[in-house]
């Protein structure tokens, strides 16, 4: 059995079509998890519609996680997020692995100008480590390394699997896609979120400071450099990408400085 365990805070937009991408999937033996923060929209009255498991947790995401996979009944795990859907065979395709960890390639879709732009920036990152982080484990691995760490909101997608590949984990890749509603993308809402994460990445920089070099640059990232060939192709997305990357680090930036990450 996969456990899918979803954390959630007011996902009402969007949970049904994530709901509904795991009701066609071609793999049955699964149950949800769903793990909501207080919401006070309609979340939990259509989980419940689609038979989940319903617990309320908070106030921040590594804590929902832990606790999801603590009431799982499967062997295996599955982390997605509200704003995400499963193409039908990922499910058929985790159960096909041999390997406990398994990274699930993103697409990214939504409405409005400024989210073609967030659209082409994902087409960068498949088959980047440093960017796409594994989201399926079996539940005995995820325990021995203690999961989620809860004193990180944000980077811990990044810091429990480098914590797993630093002792020697491998790592699984399957072919088919989540597909990662962007809504109506804003570069400065996206700015906005990234203070957050900056703001309380300090734990995240101490143990991994090799990652500022890759994950913190996100205007000159590594990958945008090996395919330069597709940025020079698409100048107007390319260009609108860079602003975008350009206005989230600035919002990352004031997030160190508030943090007092800078001055230390």
């Amino acid at each position: 059995m996969i456990s899918v365990i979803i954390t959630t805070k007011n996902e009402e937009s969007v949970i049904k079509d994530l709901f509904k991408s795991l009701k066609n999937q071609i793999y049955k033996n699964f149950e949800i998890i769903l793990v909501d923060n207080n919401s006070s929209d309609k979340t939990k009255f259509i989980a419940k519609k689609y038979n989940a498991r319903i617990f309320n947790m908070g106030p921040e995401r590594s804590i929902q996680r832990n606790f999801g996979v603590s009431m799982a009944k499967g062997e295996h795990i599955l982390i997605l997020d509200a704003d995400m859907k499963l193409t039908k065979d990922v499910l058929l395709e985790l159960s096909e692995i041999k390997e406990e960890i398994a990274i699930i390639p993103e697409k990214s879709y939504g409405i409005g100008f400024w989210t073609q732009f967030k659209v082409f920036e994902r087409e960068f990152y498949e088959g980047d480590d440093s960017i796409e982080a594994p989201r399926f484990f079996s539940k005995s691995i995820f325990l021995r390394y203690d999961g989620y760490d809860e004193n990180i909101t944000g980077p811990e997608d990044y810091d429990l699997p480098l914590r797993m590949k630093k002792a020697g984990e491998k790592v699984r890749r399957i072919r088919s896609y989540i597909l990662h509603n962007e809504r109506r993308f804003s570069p400065f809402k996206s700015a906005k979120k990234k203070f957050y994460y900056a703001s309380k990445s300090g734990e995240y920089i101490k143990k991994h400071p090799e990652m500022i070099f890759t994950q913190g640059n996100m205007l000159i990232r590594p990958i945008f450099i090996k395919k330069w060939e597709k940025m020079i192709k698409h100048p107007f997305l390319s260009g609108g990408m860079m602003f975008i990357k350009v206005v989230e680090m600035i919002g990352a930036f004031f997030g160190f400085v508030y943090s007092g990450i800078i001055k230390k």
